[in-house]
């Protein structure tokens, strides 16, 4: 890995997909995989997911939230390859897919990014591939697996050159940090030096440039992560089993006097609607506060991107004293000829002018609402790769969202064997916490279960 930086892709697409439809290349336009010789890791740590999508059916359809994280070798759009392969595997399950990729961002990036992408959105499986420095890629998984209780399948390179090293030694510190928090590692590098030499190919014959891939490569990568995704009936469920329950309502918990109380441990916990008109409203509580008072429960999104490439402009932003639900705006002049250094002024929707800040500084604005660091700022990359100086007064926009609700209102259930799902309140401590939900009138909204979520590390 000392050579990171000279093989780091520098394609930047961003890319949020929901449900998207693609056209999958039929397996006669290229020649199949021949059986993986070692299947012995296939579907390892990630059968909770698998479980949700094999015992969905049409009398209880499962909600299976998947987010493909990384940079752009996950970017490049095989995953809906395997989506189409997953819907047409598991018909009755309700995907819920994001592509988040960043292409270009290295772990160094994105342990900083995940705040706002992976947190929030939470899934209940994330495929993740990206280059970069060990430690930061431990510290990005550790971070996840400490705050959701997503499974995780880390991806081994792919054989973008004939490898020299050997099958037990290749990135082995990256299988030992799969092994240390419990994800799955994917070792297709393997796999696909297996499918060029079955088929005397080279590796260029399935990339378009030295690392990416080309049409062809594209569904390689997808064929291999799709058999790779298999259920297995007898595997052990105590690495999962308590990480996410369900709590029934009328059986495990009960509304009386108008409330409904719920001890639980965790850091996520989310309401499913019951079968009704969606009529009557309810007060949330986390130990005895709304999630609104609760600072950890708040998340910025995304931040808009740079002039020239389209990543996002501020890699992590925080706070240092609670924030409001508002829009902010970042204006920033003055830049030097690389970018290093330029002044900027931040705006809130609510708080008004914030202050001013140097990017070569930290910077805490007036309210202590908006906290930047130096290394954050991403206008000298976009610089550098992008060949393009940002225009003067550029702005940068942003958001704040609450992860939860102060009044749970069910929606309407159309369907009643369907997940209505409604987050009540996610990234608290994952700590032991009291739920209540206290009805606003006579009649409580209804509420089918409670769901639980609480991290493994």
């Amino acid at each position: 890995m000392g050579n990171w930086m000279k093989t780091l892709p520098t394609l930047a697409v961003s890319v949020l997909v929901l449900l998207v439809p693609a056209r999958v290349c039929p397996a006669k336009d290229y020649p199949a995989p021949k059986p993986a010789r070692d299947t012995s890791q296939y579907g390892a740590h990630f059968q909770r997911t698998m479980t949700l999508m094999q015992t969905s059916a049409p009398q209880r359809p499962r909600t299976v939230r998947i987010l493909f994280y990384g940079q752009s070798i996950i970017g490049q759009g095989w995953h809906t390859m395997v989506l189409e392969d997953l819907k047409q595997r598991f018909p009755h399950t309700d995907f819920v897919v994001a592509n988040k990729a960043l292409g270009g961002f290295g772990s160094h990036f994105l342990v900083r990014t995940l705040h706002y992408d992976v947190i929030p959105f939470y899934p209940d499986l994330m495929v993740f591939h990206v280059y970069g420095p060990v430690d930061k890629y431990e510290e990005l998984i550790r971070e996840i697996r400490t705050r959701t209780t997503a499974e995780i399948i880390m991806q081994s390179d792919h054989a973008n050159k004939w490898p020299s090293d050997t099958r037990q030694t290749h990135r082995s510190p990256f299988a030992e940090i799969a092994r240390k928090y419990g994800c799955s590692w994917q070792p297709q590098r393997w796999e696909w030096v297996d499918y060029l030499k079955d088929n005397q190919l080279e590796p260029g014959d399935v990339l378009r440039d030295e690392v990416h891939l080309n049409k062809h490569g594209r569904w390689l990568m997808a064929e291999l992560l799709k058999r790779y995704m298999i259920y297995l009936p007898d595997a052990p469920q105590d690495e999962w089993k308590d990480t996410v329950r369900t709590f029934e309502v009328g059986k495990d918990v009960h509304w009386r006097d108008g409330k409904l109380t719920l001890t639980f441990t965790g850091n996520r916990v989310v309401a499913l609607a019951g079968q009704g008109d969606g009529g009557g409203s309810a007060t949330v509580l986390i130990d005895g506060r709304k999630p609104s008072e609760h600072p950890e429960c708040y998340t910025f999104t995304r931040p808009s991107g740079t002039p020239k490439i389209g990543w996002p402009a501020i890699k992590k932003i925080t706070w240092r004293e609670p924030p409001l639900l508002e829009s902010w705006e970042a204006t920033c002049r003055d830049f030097n000829d690389d970018h290093t250094e330029f002044t900027f002024s931040v705006t809130g929707s609510k708080t008004g002018f914030d202050g001013t800040g140097r990017a070569s500084e930290s910077f805490v604005s007036n309210s202590g609402r908006i906290a930047i660091e130096p290394e954050d700022w991403v206008f000298e990359y976009d610089r550098r790769v992008g060949k393009q100086p940002a225009p003067d007064g550029f702005k940068v926009r942003w958001r704040v969202v609450l992860m939860g609700c102060d009044t749970y209102r069910a929606p309407k259930v159309e369907e009643p064997a369907r997940e209505y799902p409604t987050v009540l309140a996610s990234n608290l401590e994952n700590t032991e916490h009291t739920l209540a939900l206290v009805a606003d009138g006579n009649v409580p909204p209804p509420v089918k279960a409670i769901v639980v979520h609480r991290p493994p590390y």
